[in-house]
C-alpha cells in the first residue's frame, strides 16, 4: 500500500465557523468547499475536512453524530510562544499550559462546534 495523504474528517454543526477558526489561527488554508462541506490543507498536517452532520455523504448510523471524544493535535516547535499568540488572539484557552509526568507539554483550545485543539510539545531532558 502506498498512502500519498491524509485527512481527518469532522462532523460538525456549522461547517465554516471550524474552517474559519483552523485557517485564521493554524495557518490552513481552504481548497475545496460546497454546502455543509470544507477541506483545509497546512504543509506538514494531515488535511482537516469538516462535514456538515446530517449529510447522506455519511453512513447513516454517524450522520447525526457530533464529532465528540476526538482531539485534534498539533506537535509545534515553541509551544510558549503559540500559547502567548492566541491568547493574544483572544483565542479562549480551554486547558491551561501543562506538563505531563511522560514529558508532554500541552495545552488545548476549542473551536465553534465544540471541537479540541491540542498543542503539544515534547520537553526534553535538560
Amino acid at each position: 500500500m502506498q498512502i500519498t495523504a491524509a485527512a481527518i474528517s469532522l462532523t460538525v454543526d456549522r461547517v465554516e465557523p471550524s474552517a474559519t477558526f483552523l485557517t485564521s489561527h493554524f495557518g490552513f488554508q481552504e481548497t475545496m468547499a460546497a454546502d455543509g462541506f470544507a477541506s483545509l490543507a497546512r504543509e506538514g498536517a494531515p488535511n482537516v475536512v469538516f462535514l456538515r452532520r446530517g449529510l447522506e455523504v455519511l453512513p447513516e448510523g454517524f450522520r447525526d453524530q457530533h464529532a465528540a471524544g476526538v482531539i485534534l493535535a498539533f506537535v509545534v516547535t515553541d509551544l510558549a510562544a503559540e500559547y502567548a499568540r492566541l491568547r493574544a488572539e483572544g483565542v479562549p484557552i480551554t486547558m491551561e499550559l501543562r506538563e505531563e509526568p511522560w514529558g508532554e507539554r500541552l495545552f488545548q483550545v476549542t473551536d465553534p462546534n465544540g471541537v479540541t485543539v491540542q498543542l503539544v510539545e515534547w520537553a526534553t531532558a535538560e
